[in-house]
């Protein structure tokens, strides 16, 4: 409801004639009751001012506050009331404010020196308030600052209270209103404003209570509303009429208006929510087919690492087996090199044998020739039966090729037919004589 009376409000400071260029505050359709009648609580100290009631409006509608004796916020300031204008469509309400002078208060005849121009209740003196007693309510005893004035209304007496619309004051502001109207300005005090809330929170004060005759009209300070310092009102300022149907009608239409725009947030926020299930589905996804990539990124990584690594080993294998190759050939052909040296170093003497058995299996023919009695050399123990040296042990198991084959078997040569020869002669004596 507050929201909705903002944005008419926001409205009326447009739609506003001049007549309304003080501070605003809620704005309604409905015009404001009229004024009670009552009595003026007495002064209770000196310094103090007073700041006529008024009907303010909240969620349950208008609420009487209550006029009451408030000290400045510093000496020589004077009190604005505040009043409801019209301004069109809708009522707004004109915050009250201190200064120096008093400004336009719509016309409003408020009572007690407040009579809808001015103020004819006191001034300021030299720092101190002088107050007319005409139309203040001061003892003399405790406050001597008096003075008495008639104060002559020149506007029609009346209890409206407000200014413009249907049946309401018609008043404008005055050169000097305007002049004030731009001058600096000091809102309500604390104690002001606490006894506006203390207000808004008591039920008899509702009119729809209390039909325009509070019970509590006036105190003698803010927030007392009990005590002798309080003032009933004696009558309401005119037949309290209550607003046709148009406060249920408000309501309604305020609280329908909250239901839609509670049904307006509630689809916000769904359509946020779902966005936002949305943007976090969409972020999972992204960083699920991310962190798939990567993986499958660092897999072909390391699958290409480890082949290199493999291609590596598996070159480096095969160059070492070379190399084992090569020497294991080299050695080997060394060790067949050597072996065929050892063997034929080996059949060397043997060929010495075999030549010395030779030499000796074949005496000289010259010898046999001169010797024919001589013991048959075929006999004697052939050389070919010496050991032969062909079957010495290999050498590192050396090639079948390196192997010296053994010496044929010299055999002595079987001694040749001795050609038929004379008789030997014998020499006398009977023994033979060697041949020549």
């Amino acid at each position: 409801m507050r929201k909705i009376r903002f944005l008419l409000l926001a409205f009326l400071i447009v739609a506003i004639p001049a007549i309304s260029f003080a501070q605003f505050g809620v704005s309604i359709m409905i015009a404001p009751p009229a004024l009670p009648v009552y009595e003026q609580p007495m002064c209770p100290s000196a310094g103090y001012l007073w700041t006529p009631g008024y009907w303010a409006n909240g969620d349950d509608g208008y609420f009487w506050v209550p006029g009451t004796w408030v000290e400045p916020p510093m000496a020589g300031l004077l009190w604005t009331p505040g009043y409801w204008g019209w301004g069109g469509n809708a009522f707004a309400w004109n915050e009250g404010y201190w200064g120096e002078t008093v400004g336009f208060y719509g016309g409003v005849n408020y009572g007690f020196g407040y009579g809808g121009i001015g103020y004819g209740g006191g001034y300021w003196n030299n720092g101190a308030f002088f107050y007319n007693r005409s139309v203040s309510n001061v003892n003399v005893t405790n406050i001597t600052n008096v003075y008495e004035k008639t104060v002559i209304n020149e506007t029609t007496v009346n209890h409206v209270s407000y200014n413009g619309g249907e049946g309401g004051v018609t008043a404008r502001p005055t050169a000097a209103e305007e002049t004030a109207m731009h001058e600096h300005h000091t809102p309500a005090t604390a104690m002001q404003t606490q006894h506006v809330h203390a207000a808004s929170t008591n039920h008899a004060l509702l009119a729809s209570v209390n039909q325009g005759r509070p019970a509590i009209a006036a105190t003698a300070k803010p927030g007392e509303f009990s005590g002798s310092g309080v003032a009933a009102a004696k009558e309401a300022g005119a037949p309290y009429k209550a607003p046709e149907n148009r406060t249920t009608e408000n309501k309604a239409a305020e609280n329908k208006a909250t239901e839609n725009k509670a049904a307006e947030n509630k689809a916000t926020e769904n359509k946020a929510a779902e966005s936002k299930a949305t943007e976090n589905k969409a972020a999972e996804n992204k960083a699920t087919e991310n962190k798939a990539t990567e993986n499958r990124t660092a897999e072909n990584k390391a699958a290409e690492n480890k082949s290199t690594e493999n291609k590596a080993a598996e070159n480096k294998a095969a160059a070492t087996r070379s190399n084992e190759n090569k020497a294991s050939e080299k050695q080997a052909a060394a060790s067949r090199s050597n072996e065929n040296k050892t063997t034929q170093k080996a059949a060397a003497p043997r060929s010495n044998e075999n030549k010395t058995a030779e030499s000796k299996a074949a005496p000289p023919r010259s010898n046999e020739n001169k010797a024919p009695h001589a013991q048959p050399a075929a006999h004697a123990q052939p050389a070919a039966h010496a050991q032969p040296a062909a079957h010495a042990q290999p050498v590192a198991h050396a090639q079948p090729v390196a192997r010296a084959q053994p010496a044929p078997r010299q055999s002595a040569p079987r001694p040749e037919a001795r050609p038929e020869s004379a008789p030997e002669k014998k020499s006398p004596g009977g023994k033979e004589q060697p041949r020549q």
